[in-house]
């Protein structure tokens, strides 16, 4: 009998993307190709979990293509949207109406004439939820990222950084400074290291202390108010990045900074739409009018991009409407009994998941090479969830990464834990089969083929 475990090259199980970061050579364009030798090698083996796409929209249960076509369906655990909001009825009757009124575009930037009607309600509901702040609306969560570093911190000044702060805000640093310094993911001791080193040689110029209020690939979140009395003690700006818990956690829905009683201790906030509230599009937060007036003109993200169309501002204030009310309340409780359910499930059947309760639930691979097989298996049988590898997580620290949405049932999670437990199994054979020494492959095909068919 043909066996259900599929053989692939070495090089379709080894690499990483940033092995392909900096190609050598002087032909720009030429001088990639390698990196699409490796990432073919890996598609025709159904390896490359990525750039995949929904055909239908991306609720509990969804249909999908892979980035070759391939159609596959099941239940999705990789959509970003915790409380179910993007295709929920207010949400899109609020869609409709702003096309039938405005149209569908901004047509300019926010510096010019690209505010609406729309954009400007949501600025004050936004204030209202975040304690009466300043907003400043941007086109994206990334770009709001980026610019809240990039519009503040100047050549001499210093950005102090978690090792593991998204990309937006890493490069908004490297944009702005030369001076950034990274310390160890959480590590207070080590933060404060920084700090004093900093300040022991320069007292004229600015810190920035950046950290997210929830990372998105360990699911942890920082002791803010530790933060806050090191940048007192150290005149530095600290600046929390909450895409992931504003809106979806908290009984007030504002994340770890609600939950830590630390709304105030922030100087600068960063939110995303993408997360919870159903549309692309972020903000930052500030305490005062002039700070925030600045931020419109010398943050270039800001500046020099569309507005956020009439569309995204009305389904974004929309849905922070249900955030603010009881139906949200409602919702961030069953989305909390689905991540606990979801972790105490994985836990049982021996899986590990990493971090704290939260709409990320992440689970340990390991290998990256073990991560591609059970990534393969996991799409085939009907289990939707977004595979994370090095250097987006640490060498050999794989792991899957599910996202947990309000609109998820128990029997939903019940499956996918079921599913997941035999992807991983049936990919921890694969790897073993093709690695062990030949009299243990034929122990290891009778050890599989032992066990009773579910």
């Amino acid at each position: 009998m043909e066996s259900k475990y599929k053989s692939a090259p070495e090089a379709a199980l080894k690499g990483s993307l940033r092995d392909f970061r900096a190609p050598a050579g002087p032909g720009l364009i030429s001088r990639v190709a390698g990196f699409y030798e490796w990432q073919n090698l890996r598609r025709q083996h159904e390896l490359w979990p990525y750039a995949r796409s929904t055909s239908t929209a991306p609720k509990a249960r969804c249909e999908a293509r892979s980035d070759i076509g391939q159609k596959f369906s099941g239940i999705n655990f990789a959509s970003q949207d915790y409380l179910s909001l993007s295709s929920h009825p207010a949400v899109k009757q609020a869609a409709i109406e702003a096309i039938g009124e405005y149209g569908v575009h901004s047509a300019g930037s926010a510096a010019l004439l690209g505010n609406t009607t729309n954009s400007l309600r949501l600025e004050r509901a936004l204030s209202d939820f975040i304690g009466g702040r300043e907003i400043v609306l941007y086109p994206t969560g990334w770009a709001a990222g980026y610019g809240s570093v990039q519009g503040f911190v100047r050549a001499n000044d210093h950005v102090v950084m978690d090792i593991l702060a998204h990309s937006c805000l890493q490069e908004g640093a490297k944009a702005a400074t030369q001076n950034v310094h990274h310390h160890g993911h959480l590590n207070l001791q080590a933060l404060e290291r920084k700090l004093s080193r900093i300040r022991a040689t320069d007292t004229k110029n600015g810190i920035m202390v950046v950290t997210e209020s929830l990372f998105s690939m360990h699911s942890d979140t920082p002791d803010l108010g530790a933060m806050r009395a090191l940048c007192d003690k150290y005149d530095a700006t600290l600046l929390v990045d909450c895409a992931h818990d504003m809106g979806s956690m908290g009984e007030d829905g504002l994340g770890h900074l609600g939950l830590q009683n630390m709304l105030d201790a922030a100087d600068i906030i960063i939110g995303s739409f993408s997360k919870t509230f159903g549309s692309n599009g972020g903000f930052i937060a500030v305490r005062d009018k002039a700070t925030a007036e600045y931020l419109k003109y010398y943050s270039a993200t800001h500046t020099f991009s569309n507005a956020l169309s009439p569309v995204q501002a009305a389904t974004i204030l929309a849905a922070l409407n249900i955030v603010t009310s009881g139906e949200g309340r409602a919702l961030r409780r069953k989305l909390m009994d689905n991540i606990l359910y979801l972790r105490q499930e994985m836990t049982a059947a021996g899986l590990e998941v990493l971090g704290n309760p939260s709409p990320i639930v992440p689970v340990s691979l390991g290998l990256e090479s073990v991560g591609r097989f059970a990534s393969r298996h996991l799409m085939a049988m009907g289990g939707i969830a977004n595979l994370v590898e090095y250097p987006a997580v640490p060498q050999g620290g794989a792991r899957f990464r599910f996202q947990v949405m309000a609109a998820h049932t128990h029997e939903d999670i019940d499956q996918v834990v079921e599913i997941l437990a035999q992807a991983m199994h049936d990919a921890d054979m694969e790897y073993r089969l093709g690695h062990e020494a030949p009299h243990r492959i034929s122990e290891r095909m009778e050890e599989a083929s032992s066990i009773p068919a579910e």
